[in-house]
């Protein structure tokens, strides 16, 4: 360079324009991260992770309980009405209501119960309030919460779903 060689002030010269643009790229990248982590709701994370795992013996107890029953299941969804069919070793299940509950794998706010009742000796009826579609998983339980038919199944079904308890005694 010589001494006659003009230069420009600072923020006219490119490189420096260059160099900037990284950490300020960063800086709104790292706003809009935390933005959205605070206002986003975390359904798929536990709070409390050792109450869960407590829990554990509990939910294989009442499967190994509907393994000794020789409990068996037949749901059949036909649009928003729901029937099973529940058999023990010892014949058609007598229980005043069961409760069906369907787990979104994902968003814990889609959640449903469904309640039957007997209408006859092994058999019940109850009603969803909304169709719904998709993969979900089911537990169904008698009124004493004493046995649990579990499974996964993709809703709507057209052959219905058959569940045995010995299938997932094993937990």
């Amino acid at each position: 360079m010589t001494a006659e060689t003009q230069t420009g002030p600072w923020y006219r010269q490119p490189w420096l324009w260059f160099l900037l643009m990284f950490p300020a790229a960063s800086i709104v990248y790292c706003a809009i991260a935390i933005t959205v982590s605070l206002n986003m709701d975390n359904s798929l994370v536990t709070d409390d992770w050792s109450k869960q795992g407590r829990g554990i013996n509990m939910s294989i107890a009442r499967d190994e309980k509907a393994a000794n029953l020789g409990m068996e299941a037949q749901i059949d969804f036909n649009k928003r009405n729901v029937t099973i069919n529940l058999n023990t070793a010892d014949g058609p299940a007598d229980f005043p209501y069961l409760v069906l509950n369907l787990f979104h794998p994902t968003l814990s706010g889609q959640d449903r119960i469904v309640q039957f009742k007997q209408i006859a000796p092994g058999k019940f009826v109850g009603q969803l309030h909304e169709d719904i579609k998709g993969r979900w998983y089911y537990d169904l339980r008698g009124p004493a919460n004493e046995w649990r038919l579990k499974g996964e199944t993709q809703l709507p079904s057209k052959s219905g779903i058959t569940v045995k308890a010995a299938e997932y005694a094993q937990g």
